[in-house]
This record gives structure tokens, sequence and C-alpha cells, in this order.
């Protein structure tokens, strides 16, 4: 079992603020590592793409544990829905090498909601 969650609670963040959060895992056999990603994806029409802009890894993580991270968040891009293509933020803890994930989706951006292309 994997958790994330963001100090404030809150999934909205500005460029250049940081990301203060925990993650936690409690694990049936041991890992080589724990990984926290800071990424954003599109969906939609074509090819998905994806971003990863930071990670931080435990390295040798016990079987039951949890560790504080901080994230910077870049300046852009913004989240975004259009009719063909969204952009889209997320934070995700991996396990590795089993590959088990969680994700906590973001909104990036000056205001709390994605911006809406139309």
């Amino acid at each position: 079992m994997l958790n994330l969650s963001t100090e404030t609670g809150g999934t909205w963040f500005r460029p250049g603020e940081t990301i203060a959060g925990n993650a936690s895992w409690r694990l049936d056999e041991e890992a080589e590592a724990i990984e926290v990603r800071l990424f954003w994806y599109t969906t939609g029409k074509g090819s998905q793409d994806v971003g990863v802009v930071q990670t931080r890894q435990i390295y040798r993580p016990e079987r039951d544990g949890n560790r504080p991270f901080r994230l910077a968040v870049p300046r852009g891009p913004y989240s975004f829905s259009g009719k063909l293509i969204t952009l889209a933020w997320a934070i995700e803890v991996v396990a590795l090498p089993s590959g088990e994930t969680e994700r906590l989706d973001l909104v990036m951006g000056p205001t709390p909601v994605e911006i809406e292309l139309t």
C-alpha cells in the first residue's frame, strides 16, 4: 500500500511554490527504492506525452515507513483542458522494482482550476 498527501491537503499550486507533503508505504516485499515524482502528462488525441520534473528517491526503504518531501513547482506549463488535448499534473510514489504506484492529481496554474481552452 502506497499513499501520498500534501501538507495542506490541497492540490492546487501556483508556479514557483513548493509542494510539501508526505509519502507513506506498507510493502509486502522489500524494495530497492521508493521514488516520489512530480510530473505532467497529456491525454487526448494523438500520443501521450509525459515530462518528469523532479524525483526524490529513498534507497533501501524499510517495509513500513513514511518520509516528508518538498518539490519545487516550475513556471509552467499550466494545467489546461481543450477539445483535443488535456495537460495535467500529478505526484506519484513508486516502489521499485515492483512498479506499484499511487498518484495524487494536481492543478498547476494561477487559479485553482485548470485553464479551459475553447
